[in-house]
Order: structure tokens, then sequence, then C-alpha cells
């Protein structure tokens, strides 16, 4: 039997690439969300993420359709900050993710891969980055209530692995999400260097995204991971030293940055995970 995946917020943005990415890969694929999605090929389970007993009861399965889940992926949330007032964001994210993970917990789940947030880095950067490429060596600095609870789902999977040693939950830090039809603004971006200054002109190919979260489930390792995930690139055709130069000229530049290389560095995802950008708004 194909290993049985429950990915939350399957029907969002990214859910919908990785929901096909997993089914593509031979996964028998479970949505928990509150909307249906499209496809018919996966199970949809309408589950209402704030309310732990129905997370737990569908976790262990529903009757006649599937018994017991092999690993999760968290991907609901309200996406964004100043998309609902703070606390209804706090009360909502934090709830749902603490959920989500004790139910797995309590269902012996110990595969879990969930999106954590470019923006615990200190986007909007309005307060320069320490240097660049920005990369998970140094700590959080949330600048919003969104942000603020991708950083404590952080420090609270590392203290849910402290008690569990075989637990494995690695948390990706997904970048500005995108689809192919997205790009058609991208060349406009050049006018306006600080206009995206805001995520160091940042992105992620929601296909790439969802190749990241398959490497991250397939991945051996136990314990709290975070990685950086970003496509290789930026939404620039301007180089970077042209950008670093016009809008963060004080930051240090470590090592040797490429004209268009992601300024968000994703080299321990390809180390660790295999993880390889195979998008680019550059190719389309």
């Amino acid at each position: 039997m194909s290993e049985r995946v429950i990915v939350t917020g399957g029907c969002g943005k990214l859910g919908r690439a990785v929901v096909e990415d997993l089914v593509a890969h031979g996964r028998q694929v479970i949505v928990f969300d509150r909307a249906a999605p499209e496809r018919t090929d996966v199970t949809f389970v309408p589950v209402d993420l704030t309310d732990y007993a129905q997370v737990l009861d569908a976790m262990h399965g529903v009757e006649e359709r599937y018994e017991g889940v092999d690993a999760v992926v968290h991907l609901a949330a309200i996406p964004a900050p100043g998309l609902a007032p703070d606390a209804a964001t706090f009360a909502n994210n934090m709830n749902a993710s603490y959920h989500v993970f004790q139910a797995a917990r309590r269902c012996g789940v110990k595969n879990i891969v969930w999106a954590s947030s470019e923006t615990v880095l200190g986007l909007p950067f309005d307060t320069p980055p320490p240097y660049v490429p920005v990369d998970e060596e140094y700590a959080p600095r949330p600048e919003s209530t969104y942000s603020m609870v991708k950083t404590l789902e952080e420090t609270m999977a590392g203290e849910l692995c402290r008690w569990d040693p075989a637990l494995k939950m690695y948390g990706l830090r997904f970048s500005n999400v995108m689809e192919p039809q997205d790009y058609d603004a991208f060349p406009s971006y050049d006018a306006d260097a600080r206009a995206r200054k805001w995520n160091l002109w940042g992105y992620i190919d929601a296909r790439d995204g969802a190749q990241a979260v398959r490497k991250a489930l397939e991945h051996p390792g136990t314990g709290r991971e975070v990685f950086i995930i970003a496509n290789a690139d930026t939404v620039m055709s301007r180089p970077n030293s042209e950008l670093l130069d016009e809008v963060f000229p004080g930051v240090e530049r470590r090592g040797e940055i490429g004209e268009h290389d992601t300024l968000l560095s994703i080299a321990k995802a390809r180390r660790v995970l295999g993880y390889e950008p195979e998008h680019s708004w550059r190719q389309r």
C-alpha cells in the first residue's frame, strides 16, 4: 500500500501543487480543508482545524474511507499579514498548527512537514538583513503577528521533537508563492527596486515548493529542521549588485553572489534535502 499523506490547506495556491505532486509520485492524499478540491483522485474531509476534536477524529480515520495516516503536510493558515485582524490571525494559525501537530502525535505520526515562512527572516526588511544571502543561521526576527506565529511554530516543533526523539518535523520557510500566470507581471518590477525589496526579490514557483515538500517527507532524518525554500533566481532582470547598491548598500555580502542568484539562500535545502528548483520565470 502506498503512503497515506494528509495535506491541510490542499486547495490553496501551494496546496494544489503539493497535492498534484504527491499524487503523481504515488501517494494516497487526504485533503483537510474547508473547501472541496476539484480533483477526484484524492480523499476530501471538511475539517475546521481550530476544532481539535475534529482534527484528532479525522486524523484517526473516516469510516469506510481510510484508517490512520503515515505523514502530515500542514499548509493551512491565514496566508499572510494584513488579511485579518491580528488577534484573528494569531488565534486561527496558532491553534490550527497546535491541533495538527498534537493530533498527529496522538495518532503516532512521526513524519510532519509544515509551511513556515520567509517572514521569520525579518521581512519586510525595513530593518536591513544582517547579511546576504540570508540563511537559517541567524535567529528569527518576526515583524508581524503572522510571522510571530510562524516563529512560535518553529519553537513548538523543537520542543515536541525534544519530547520525542523519533519525531521528524521539517519547517519549510517558503518564499512568495507564484504560479506560471503570475510571471507576466515580473518585468514590471524592474522599474522600482524597492517595490520587491521586502523579501530580497525572492519567489517560489508552486511546483518547486511541492518538490521541496516531497523531498522533506522522503528525507530519513529526525528532529526539527527548518529550510528556506525559494527559487534559484530573483524576480528581477536587474543584477543583484545593482539592486544591493541601491537598496541595501551597507549590508554585508557573503561569498560569491551571482547576477540573478536568489538572495534567500537555498544552500541548506540543496545540501540536506537534495532540493533543486526546476522552474524559473525566465524560462516561460
